[in-house]
């Protein structure tokens, strides 16, 4: 990344539907050739984020530069943002070349440059041999591949990313999901990635930025995200058990929670809902007498369904109430 001006600055922006908001000011930075990851759960506002950012909503307060230059009124096409949804939307009687080519040449770019950057780009997703395919003869992953490629066709500033990954199978997922990195770092496209998987989200991003209720909270390393969840709500979406410590709440993730052997002393208790074998671990989900859900995983014997079990931690996080 490079530590120039940003590419893209987000200032205090809300959007309300219905007089009901959305998210509310939310403010960050993209810098040049970064990979920028929203992550939260469905219903969290990611995707009407994003519509903001390309111009196909408009938001309700706030400011969207690109390059310094204040686009938050320009229609779309005026921004140099593009927006790749979900569904590839190829266009079906077009092969695989001229769907690349088609937003490129609307351009009015010179085409035997067009042709250029189309070879290029064939070859950097490993699409040669497809380019007189037409998408019915194409795979998922093939398809994604194909709309990336004509999404950097248009040499955009910044690609926004709304859940890519969503409908591939899931042997592909991590494939793909290395092969986007690798090509929008090689090319030094900027890009925002919406998902509510955090495990995607944590692996692809350069910075990670959790999105709750349209509330932002601070964007940061994946690691960091990962290990200063701050608050119950990032705890519980990145995967941490919630429990009572001595100075109040604490994260602890499933590994680090195990069963007290006898004769150590529990910290808490609680009963076990269900357990199984998953693959070499042993799965186990308990409730606690307060009611809440906790999971852990460990190499050993499942205990009964039904049963009380003392439970024991000795790595957490201090967490805030939301």
């Amino acid at each position: 990344m490079s530590s120039s001006s940003p590419v893209l600055e987000v200032r205090g922006l809300s959007a309300a539907w219905d007089g009901q908001s959305v998210f509310r000011d939310v403010t960050f930075d993209i810098s040049e050739g970064e990979f920028f990851v929203l992550l939260g759960p469905n219903g969290s506002g990611k995707t009407t984020l994003l519509r903001c950012l390309a111009g196909l909503e408009r938001p309700e307060h706030g400011t969207v530069l690109l390059d310094g230059v204040d686009v938050t009124r320009l229609p779309p096409h005026k921004r140099g943002i593009v927006l790749m949804f979900q569904d590839p939307a190829l266009f079906p009687h077009r092969t695989v070349a001229e769907n690349i080519a088609y937003a490129a040449l609307l351009q009015r770019r010179p085409p035997e440059e067009v042709s250029e950057d189309v070879g290029h780009l064939i070859e950097l997703l490993h699409l040669s041999g497809f380019e007189d395919r037409r998408p019915d003869q194409l795979s998922g992953g093939e398809l994604q591949r194909v709309a990336l490629a004509r999404t950097l066709a248009a040499r955009p500033r910044l690609v926004l990313l709304d859940e890519p990954f969503a409908s591939i199978d899931v042997e592909l997922k991590a494939e793909l999901r290395a092969e986007f990195r690798r090509v929008l770092r090689s090319s030094g496209t900027s890009a925002i990635h919406v998902t509510h998987d955090r495990e995607e989200g944590l692996f692809l991003g350069d910075r990670v930025a959790l999105l709750f209720d349209g509330v932002l909270h601070r964007p940061d390393r994946p690691s960091e995200v990962f290990a200063n969840p701050r608050t119950v709500r990032a705890a519980r979406f990145l995967g941490y058990n919630i429990v009572a410590g001595p100075h109040g709440l604490e994260g602890v993730l499933p590994a680090d929670l195990r069963i007290a052997t006898a004769g150590t002393e529990a910290r808490t208790w609680a009963t076990v809902l269900v357990s199984g074998s998953v693959g070499r671990e042993t799965h186990v989900v308990l409730r606690t007498d307060g009611g809440e859900r906790l999971e852990t995983r460990f190499s050993g014997a499942a205990p009964s369904p039904g049963g009380r079990v003392p439970l024991v931690w000795e790595r957490s996080v201090p967490l805030a109430a939301d």
